[in-house]
């Protein structure tokens, strides 16, 4: 599959001629296709599976050993008592199991582990019949103290939850509200699944942003990062986001839209004071998809500045959608004014185009190694874009060990194969399916007419 150039020449892209033989779907620490492990279906694609399943499971037995801990203290603590001499005390162990109780219980759990351990400290008191009446009181009423210091915290502990649990409702709304859900699928030739991937369990929308327009110029998609964390990088994914919205429908270039939003996150930054205001900026993937069927398809993309999105071809290939000249990205107008250009690529039928944000690029293992996108996936093949998706989190959690430092914005938009019925379902192909592409694909004739990839 080439780029194509001014006149239609191809230049770069998937290497045209014979086309490439697939290996077996074979992912990173599981077994090669076979029955009932089809493409798209192995162990990457399944969270349950390999690494991630046994992380799930020491987790599941930590939670368990932890909501066990205080009973565990208590009967500690009694049998320390009961086993010893008089002159030590099993007061420490006792104190202890409330305090555990105070964050993991609830109010009624945590009263009981305090009333439970206060009994204790009486009863062993009693079991000794201790001569020293006095240390006998000191000791319970230590454990006492530390019960009632252990219901102050798991007080305060729920009212946190309840506040946190109120900020995770507002921050969904939000997501909903700026990041709503692409549709599934527009026309009859795109499927489209979208996913946000917080890099932390309670965060719900950061500064990674992306929107999918359906308009009279085609299909145009935009995924970006917005500079910074927190409610300044939100207010940004807003301007973007509405920016790119009115002005998808309005301007009849990927270029002339590109321009809109620059000039939208400079009236953004001049509002903005401290280093916002001078070192704001968004790396953006613009992509414009124009399907004419049945002659076929094209994406036009202008990239500022962001990681470079895949074509995932029908054979399993997967090709860097790289731009021919790079750019700055959107916001950085005052450096320098350069012309936007566009690259133009064909997108065949069962072709999959997937963007994505940097939490992907810049997620690192143990060794400080980076993952690439491309060579994970290069070689497998997916049933469908939400497919796609879930194997690339699952993947990227399993490359770091368990979660991100940065959040993920995933977009995938396939072109549906002749034949084929919609998302999740494989076609089969028919005589005059697409096949893989041969020594002419990617090119036009000189006087074609065609668009080239520097500007249109």
């Amino acid at each position: 599959m080439g780029k194509r150039g001014p006149g239609g020449r191809a230049r770069r892209g998937k290497p045209t001629g014979a086309p490439t033989p697939v290996p077996p779907h074979r992912p990173a620490d599981g077994p090669a296709n076979g029955p009932g492990n089809g493409p798209g279906k192995g162990p990457v694609n399944n969270p349950a599976k390999g690494p991630v399943k046994e992380r799930s499971r020491r987790g599941a037995a930590a939670n368990c050993l932890a909501r066990w801990a205080p009973a565990l203290l208590i009967v500690i603590g009694v049998l320390f008592d009961l086993l010893t001499p008089p002159q030590y005390t099993g007061a420490p162990f006792l104190s202890a199991a409330p305090l555990v109780a105070a964050p993991l219980y609830g109010r009624r759990g945590t009263i009981v582990t305090a009333l439970a351990a206060v009994a204790a400290a009486a009863g062993t008191n009693a079991y000794h019949r201790a001569v020293n009446s006095f240390e006998s009181a000191t000791k319970t009423a230590t454990v006492l103290t530390v019960a009632v210091l252990a219901l102050g915290i798991n007080r305060i502990v729920r009212h946190s939850d309840q506040q946190l649990e109120s900020a995770r409702g507002i921050a969904e709304a939000a997501q909903r509200a700026v990041l709503p859900t692409p549709p599934a699928r527009i026309g009859s030739d795109l499927l489209i699944a979208a996913r946000y991937v917080a890099a932390q369990a309670d965060a719900r929308i950061g500064g990674d942003l992306y929107a999918v327009q359906d308009t009279p110029h085609g299909v145009r998609v935009i995924v970006g990062d917005v500079r910074g964390k927190g409610l300044e990088a939100v207010e940004a994914v807003a301007v973007v986001i509405g920016a790119f919205r009115e002005a998808a429908e309005q301007e009849p270039t990927l270029e002339a839209l590109a321009a809109r939003l620059e000039r939208a996150l400079q009236r953004e930054g001049a509002r903005r004071e401290g280093l916002d205001q001078f070192e704001g900026f968004t790396t953006a993937v613009l992509v414009e998809a124009i399907v004419t069927v049945p002659d076929g398809a094209e994406l036009r993309i202008v990239n500022r500045g962001h990681p470079p999105p895949l074509l995932l071809y029908a054979d399993g290939k997967a090709v860097e959608a790289a731009p021919e000249v790079p750019a700055l990205p959107l916001g950085m107008g005052d450096l320098g004014v350069w012309p936007d250009r566009v690259d133009v690529w064909d997108f065949p039928a069962g072709a999959t185009l997937l963007l994505f944000t940097d939490g992907v690029t810049e997620a690192r293992d143990e060794r400080g190694e980076f993952y690439d996108p491309q060579v994970r996936l290069n070689g497998r093949l997916f049933d469908g874009p939400d497919l796609l998706l879930e194997a690339l989190s699952v993947d990227v959690a399993r490359h770091t060990g368990g979660g991100t430092a940065d959040d993920m914005a995933l977009l995938a938009i396939r072109r549906c194969g002749r034949g084929e019925a919609g998302a999740g379902e494989r076609a089969e192909p028919g005589p005059g399916a697409e096949s893989a592409p041969g020594p002419d694909a990617g090119r036009r004739d000189e006087d074609s007419g065609g668009r080239g990839g520097h500007g249109a």
